[in-house]
């Protein structure tokens, strides 16, 4: 299987086969530097692109630098990820045909106050890129912060019958 980088509808370059592949194949592996979430946050602070993918629990990411790092989000993704022995492998979810653009679902977990916008232009679009549990969690917070804290009121005091019998 041969991939080409070209133009994207999705977003500016993306990764296309020039054969068939069949559903189960690995279409590529996501390769780079490793740095630390840290070492990434400082590196890219002011990046509006990054080419990175987080590993286990996010604390290691992968800095791009291969073909996988042209292959665009979509919510109706032809592939999937997966980590195997530290190794993140693209593989094919559904067969595809040659000229296809190859896309997986970022499932994004980590973008501060970034919208993480979708152009993927899937019927069943979710308009981002974070994943489906990280858009509940970010629902959850907005309507929480939503919320303004209710004073209580004091009500007057009622009297009582030691106070009645007082004023009588």
């Amino acid at each position: 299987m041969a991939l080409i980088i070209r133009s994207s509808a999705i977003h500016a370059a993306g990764c296309y086969t020039t054969t068939a592949i069949r559903k189960g194949a690995r279409v590529a592996e996501y390769t780079g530097h490793r740095l630390t979430k840290a070492e990434a946050d400082a590196a890219y602070e002011a990046s509006p692109i990054t080419y990175l993918f987080g590993l286990g629990d996010g604390s290691i990411v992968i800095d791009g630098h291969c073909t996988a790092m042209f292959i665009n989000h979509s919510c109706d993704a032809n592939c999937e990820t997966s980590e195997v022995r530290g190794r993140v492998w693209i593989k094919a979810i559904r067969k595809i045909a040659a000229g296809e653009e190859i896309t997986y679902d970022y499932c994004l977990y980590d973008g501060g106050d970034d919208e993480a916008l979708c152009n993927c232009g899937a019927k069943r679009c979710r308009r981002t890129m974070y994943s489906k549990e990280e858009v509940r969690r970010r629902k959850a917070a907005a309507k929480k912060s939503l919320k303004k804290p209710v004073k209580k009121k004091r009500g007057k005091r009622k009297a009582g019958k030691s106070a009645k019998l007082a004023l009588a």
